[in-house]
């Protein structure tokens, strides 16, 4: 591993010599815009709702006994339960009962983290727009309502890669302009009870405040905190996700990382990353201090030694469109 210091470049000089046409956005980005999206887990979150909103005992034993902390798997499951004892006329109200109560947990903890829509500012929303549309593809992993809600602001020169009735067809994927992808799906999506994808068609405070509220049958399709292969189960079940992650796996030229760790908790992101070859890697870092940039820079070179024909170039993220301390509400 070679020598490294604490120096980092601004980001348009780093972007001037070594373009990026791809943008992959992590929950650092979003933690850099509104500080209490920095909670560890929206399980957790659930659980210390208390009593009447939060995760009931018997809901988290269902979470156990699944062994996982996805509420998508859960509540697929228990759709699924429902609609099995329908056919077979098995009278039992537990399931559509629990799969209920989970949701409210799940509406209620996803209220209390997430920003309000009240709170965002339309210099922000507009920011955030331009920042995006100068890449050709822009990858997320993060499920809040941030990048959804920075499209809409101005959805001119963004590919629709949902069709007129909000369903998502993998035949109809190349529109023209910046494409906007889901990695770990996201607030705005719901999955059926076929794999399907749609996309709800509310904005703005009613994209928030409908969350979750949605017909029996369709579950939010987004994947929170877990270990790294229970997420990629999830997302092998989604159509929609698992062509967004193919799409990652082949991105061959410039990639801008902001926000991301790339810890063994996404290492199916770190795979497709891999798998793609990037031509170079732009990586946005937080000057913490000397010391933390050096480390932040050991982190990524081990997370990408086995590349030796990608390029990594590390950048102040201070000086980056999404990291302006102008942005920060």
């Amino acid at each position: 591993m070679p020598a490294l210091d604490a120096t980092l470049l601004p980001w348009s000089d780093l972007a001037d010599q070594y373009p990026c046409e791809t943008l992959m956005v992590g929950n650092g980005a979003s933690r850099a815009f509104w500080k209490p999206f920095g909670y560890f887990s929206l399980y957790e979150e659930a659980q210390r709702a208390g009593r009447k909103k939060g995760l009931a005992i018997s809901d988290q034993a269902l979470f156990k006994s699944l062994s996982s902390e996805l509420f998508e798997p859960v509540l697929t499951a228990l759709n699924t339960t429902v609609r099995t004892n329908a056919a077979l006329a098995i009278n039992s109200t537990a399931p559509l009962n629990r799969y209920y109560s989970i949701k409210e947990a799940l509406i209620h903890a996803v209220r209390t983290v997430h920003m309000p829509w009240s709170a965002m500012p339309e210099a922000a929303l507009s920011t955030l727009n331009q920042a995006l549309r100068g890449y050709r593809n822009v990858y997320t992993s993060n499920y809040d309502l941030l990048l959804v809600w920075a499209v809409q602001h101005d959805p001119k020169g963004f590919a629709e890669l949902f069709d007129e009735q909000g369903f998502f067809d993998v035949r109809r994927t190349a529109g023209q302009g910046t494409r906007v992808l889901h990695l770990h799906g996201g607030m705005h999506l719901l999955k059926l009870p076929d794999g399907t994808t749609r996309q709800r068609s509310a904005s703005s405070v009613e994209m928030l405040e409908g969350f979750a509220v949605n017909v029996p049958g369709e579950v939010p399709l987004f994947v929170n905190e877990e270990r790294s292969d229970e997420k990629l189960r999830a997302i092998r079940s989604s159509d929609y996700l698992s062509w967004s992650l193919g799409q990652l796996a082949s991105e061959h030229r410039g990639m801008c990382l902001f926000g991301q760790h790339l810890d063994s908790n996404d290492r199916h992101l770190l795979d497709a990353i891999r798998s793609a070859r990037p031509s170079h890697l732009a990586i946005a870092i937080r000057p913490l201090g000397e010391a933390s940039v050096i480390n932040q820079k050991r982190h990524f070179t081990s997370r990408f030694e086995d590349m030796p024909d990608t390029a990594l170039h590390f950048f102040d993220a201070q000086t980056h469109p999404l990291g302006l301390a102008s942005t920060t509400v």
